[in-house]
């Protein structure tokens, strides 16, 4: 899977310099035709993981990025206006994620969303616990990082 990114890496690289023009889309154009020409080369393979994984990965991306803006509008939101819907608690949340690697970007996600944050992971690595700014319904939230946040993550990463 490592030696199928490299190469379409490299393959976007190549594009990149073939094309003359360094810009993000031409590279993203050219990561996405790198990644079509080795699918194609390898659809007969028996490991097509690589191929299966970054879609997903892609996906979870653009999700991640729709759900922090919508915070960050929230969050500005409160800022300016004479109000303030602060309700801050603090949540402790049994992970299914296993590995250091799922752990890690799982407590990254969380941090990147605004108006939380994780303050601790605890020694047997089966929860953490969330600082939230904005508590309304502590099950509601749990189930927000469970079935969505967690679950999209490592559907991504598995």
């Amino acid at each position: 899977m490592v030696n199928n990114f490299l190469m379409n890496l490299l393959l976007a690289f190549t594009w990149l310099t073939l094309s003359g023009s360094f810009s993000y889309g031409t590279f993203i154009f050219g990561f996405i035709l790198g990644f079509l020409i080795l699918w194609f080369l390898h659809r007969n393979d028996e490991d097509i993981s690589y191929f299966t994984k970054v879609p997903k990965m892609i996906g979870f991306l653009l999700f991640f990025l729709y759900e922090m803006i919508v915070a960050n509008v929230q969050v500005a939101y409160d800022v300016i206006t004479p109000n303030y819907f602060f309700r801050p608690g603090i949540v402790k949340y049994n992970m299914h994620a296993k590995t250091d690697l799922e752990i890690n970007l799982l407590a990254a996600v969380i941090a990147m969303t605004p108006g939380t944050i994780v303050v601790d992971v605890s020694e047997d690595k089966k929860s953490i616990y969330i600082h939230v700014m904005y508590m309304k319904d502590k099950q509601k939230f749990l189930t927000y990082v469970e079935n969505v946040l967690e679950r999209k993550l490592l559907n991504a990463l598995r």
